[in-house]
């Protein structure tokens, strides 16, 4: 099916963290004529675990009905759902993990939990929805899209690495082909070729000729000009848009340009080279829009005048009322932010990707060393692996954030493992979806935000909370002075 061509929004609600920009902000957002678009990682286990907490609402039964394979969404039903919800003291079920070699149980998953979220966000109205994925997390994107293409979404975005394969990829899985991806293994010269078949196992009943199945628009996001140009020069690799993001947004950003150097707060150094020249995006003909810094109208403004359709916006929503974060952190956050006691952090060590990761320093987070330190380290759920060769030239799985042991074992160095964090489960935690540890302890969250909270003095100058609606209508100029009651 064609997509109609729309009016490009002045607004994308950018994706953060694991559920932060879940089904319920993206559609608030969706629902006002902006892009509302949900985090597309992890959603496997967003799925699974909020069965395992009872489905309250009903939310992910109602998706589920509307899966087009009932065997499929039976199945996992049967697997995950607990009515009533686990026992405090209980630990959530373990899931498959994606692996190069095999992983059926594992993709259709993630086919599964995309669809929902994505059929959510969508859910009574026909505004524009998008799925914004990490392009480090090889192994999970042709299921995560393709899930995300059954559930009709609008608008795919991809950062953190070069997204050269998605265009190509939403045109085969949008007509539900088979799509081999080409999967980085630290150790071999060149990728491993994997292939993702739509129907492969329970979704051989997927129907023919399902409806509907269209490709959504590619926005890739990017930092500088340069990867822009190289995208567009080649029909397989050109996204129909670009997000051009600076380092002061929030979660994983790009690195300096050259030599890394840090200031004496321990952060990456940025210079003139990782200013975009938006007069060069611009030529290249195709939409663009601002992320880092722009949550406020003048900054939509200045876009506009250098040629952009508009803005991306994270931390403005990711403290809204409908954003997936726990309402203590987000309270918390907003308290702190005003009080001009609230610091964020580049990280350049945190992420186990190497990307610079901003990190909210808020006691009781992952942000705390002592919190840190007392965590155990383990690496059950692994969606930031990499694939690398052994010594034996096996096929291994590692994560700098995983026990040091374990790393060394796979042939990781040591000096890797240091200050990483355990996003996975940290960034579960932050939205009530933390694994429960023996002792009864639960994982402790860790909190993204970007640089520039400036916001908050217009949108909550008293610290009440504040909508999605309210940060539209002050963006646009619709409403600059509504507060909730």
């Amino acid at each position: 099916m064609p997509t109609t061509a729309r009016p490009h929004p002045l607004l994308i609600q950018g994706g953060m963290g694991v559920a932060v920009s879940g089904w319920e902000l993206a559609r608030a957002v969706a629902g006002r004529g902006q892009l509302g678009v949900v985090s597309g990682t992890a959603l496997d286990a967003v799925l699974a675990r909020r069965l395992q907490l009872g489905d309250p609402g009903g939310h992910m039964r109602r998706a589920l009905a509307a899966f087009p394979v009932p065997e499929a969404a039976a199945y996992v039903l049967d697997r995950y759902l607990v009515e009533g919800g686990v026992a405090p003291e209980e630990r959530m079920r373990a899931m498959a993990r994606l692996r190069v070699e095999r992983g059926t149980d594992a993709q259709l998953l993630t086919v599964i939990g995309n669809f929902v979220e994505v059929w959510l966000a969508k859910e009574g109205h026909d505004g524009l929805v998008g799925v914004n994925y990490l392009a480090k997390i090889e192994l999970a994107t042709a299921p995560a899209l393709f899930g995300a293409i059954l559930a009709g979404v609008d608008h795919v975005l991809v950062g953190a690495g070069i997204p050269g394969q998605i265009p190509a990829l939403a045109s085969r899985l949008a007509r539900a082909e088979p799509v081999t991806t080409l999967i980085t293994v630290e150790g071999d010269e060149e990728p491993l070729p994997h292939t993702f078949d739509p129907r492969g196992g329970l979704m051989a009943q997927l129907p023919d000729g399902y409806d509907p199945l269209r490709r959504p628009e590619v926005l890739a996001i990017v930092s500088l000009p340069v990867l822009a140009s190289y995208l567009v020069r080649d029909p397989a690799t050109r996204p129909d848009g670009f997000v051009i993001e600076t380092h002061r947004a929030g979660g994983h950003s790009a690195p300096p340009r050259g030599k890394l150097a840090l200031d004496g707060a321990g952060e990456p150094v940025y210079g003139p080279r990782d200013h975009p020249d938006l007069a060069k995006v611009a030529a290249l003909g195709i939409p663009f829009w601002l992320a880092g810094g722009a949550a406020h109208p003048e900054r939509l403004a200045e876009a506009r005048a250098a040629g952009a359709a508009g803005v991306q916006l994270g931390s403005a929503f990711a403290l809204c009322q409908e954003s997936g974060l726990r309402d203590d952190l987000r309270t918390e956050l907003r308290a702190r932010a005003r009080a001009g006691t609230l610091r964020v952090r580049n990280d350049p060590r945190a992420s186990p990707t190497a990307f610079p990761f901003k990190v909210a320093e808020l006691p009781g987070t992952l942000s705390d060393e002592t919190v840190r330190a007392a965590r155990r380290p383990v690496c059950d759920l692994g969606y930031l692996r990499t694939p690398a060769r052994a010594a034996n030239g096996s096929l291994v799985y590692r994560c700098a954030a995983e026990p040091i042991a374990a790393y060394v074992r796979k042939g990781g160095d040591a000096v890797d493992t240091t200050g990483r964090m355990c996003l996975c489960n940290g960034l579960l935690a932050t939205v009530g979806l933390g694994q429960r540890r023996p002792g009864g302890a639960v994982e402790p969250p860790v909190v993204t935000l970007g640089q520039d909270l400036g916001f908050l003095d217009h949108l909550s100058p008293d610290g009440r909370p504040y909508s999605a609606a309210q940060v539209i209508d002050w963006m646009t100029g619709a409403d600059a002075s509504a507060q909730t009651p």
